[in-house]
């Protein structure tokens, strides 16, 4: 185990014998072993960063709340009916009690957060000369066998009226001095694109996988609606997390991306030993589960699973009962000249 303690900061690599698979803590506290990934606190007398950044965004969505209530309120101030008036400005409380219990969790939800993954700063060193270049994965690099990204590689999901396009794209952007090869989302429902997403990955010499970021567009009846959920590494203090692990292991758990209040997706690993199976492809105690949420959305949770030599193949959403609400599975993939 290797020690960075550039900037300050205590930055910690796991080194897997004989794989040598890099993975970054990012976030996490000292381990006590090499293969102990859960973020217990740190005993060495360090602050509680985690939990202060989850207060002071606390702070700031009750300014948020505070600043949408008196505009509403100076709306309906200026609203000439009597009854309407007064029915804007009661329905304006509601929607100010309704905020004030949304952020109330998504605190919460962001402290367990700092419980799992530690208190220290989230500050993963990011060295351009420990990644590949991405256009030789799949030729002289051997791709990340959960999270492969040879160019041409495309894969077809669905998940009720949608149908979900992978692909990898033989273009490349340098973000924060890295070479990243470019990834293009479409979802398209009933024929129509609802979303067109492009992430940006790139390998490091280890095999694992970070995500840089993505550019996602949301269109609401044939037209561009929003972007959000959009982040670039290195913009306005946005940073890249692992997507993917070289040697992912049970009991891992990392921070997949960090964009405060845009994006805070989270991974742990619960299987390396899982079965799934679709139309397309099936494994039999080979494939990886993982579970993926956000604070940004308390109690939101999906099941991703990944097969060895394809990659992610099935994700399952479940509902308030505990069974599966919306499933995702692959329906083909393939690689093109």
């Amino acid at each position: 185990m290797e020690l960075n303690t550039e900037g300050g900061e205590m930055n910690i690599f796991r080194t897997v014998i004989p794989t040598a698979a890099l993975a970054v803590s990012l976030g996490a506290a000292p381990l006590a072993t090499a293969h102990a990934w859960n973020g217990h606190h740190s005993h060495h007398g360090h602050r509680n960063h985690c939990s202060t950044t989850a207060k002071l965004l606390n702070n700031a969505c009750a300014k948020d709340i505070k600043d949408d209530f008196w505009l509403t309120m100076a709306n309906c101030s200026n609203i000439a009916d009597r009854d309407e008036r007064e029915n804007c400005r009661s329905t304006a409380d509601e929607e100010r009690q309704e905020a004030k219990e949304e952020c109330r969790d998504i605190y919460e939800a962001r402290r367990e957060a700092c419980d799992l993954l530690g208190e220290e700063r989230y500050n993963p060193v990011v060295n351009p000369a420990m990644f590949v270049d991405p256009t030789e994965i799949g030729k002289s690099i051997a791709p990340n066998p959960f999270f492969d990204l040879t160019t041409g590689y495309t894969r077809v999901y669905e998940s009720g009226d949608e149908t979900i396009t992978v692909t990898v794209t033989g273009e490349t952007i340098e973000i924060m001095g890295v070479t990243c090869i470019v990834v293009r989302d479409i979802v398209a429902e009933d024929g129509e694109v609802v979303e067109d997403t492009i992430d940006w990955h790139a390998q490091d010499i280890h095999g694992n996988v970070w995500y840089f970021g993505e550019i996602v567009e949301n269109y609401q009846d044939g037209l561009l609606n929003n972007l959000d959920g959009s982040f670039k590494a290195g913009d306005n203090f946005a940073l890249p997390g692992i997507i993917m692990y070289a040697n992912p292991m049970e009991g891992d758990a990392y921070r997949e991306e960090w964009a405060l209040a845009e994006a805070e997706d989270i991974a742990e690993v619960v299987s390396a030993t899982a079965s799934e199976s679709t139309s397309a492809v099936s494994c039999d105690g080979t494939c990886l589960q993982t579970k993926n949420y956000t604070p940004l959305e308390p109690g939101v949770v999906e099941y991703k699973f990944y097969a060895p030599g394809i990659g992610f193949i099935v994700e399952v959403k479940p509902g308030e009962d505990g069974e599966p609400d919306e499933r995702v599975e692959i329906v083909d993939f393939y690689h093109a000249m």
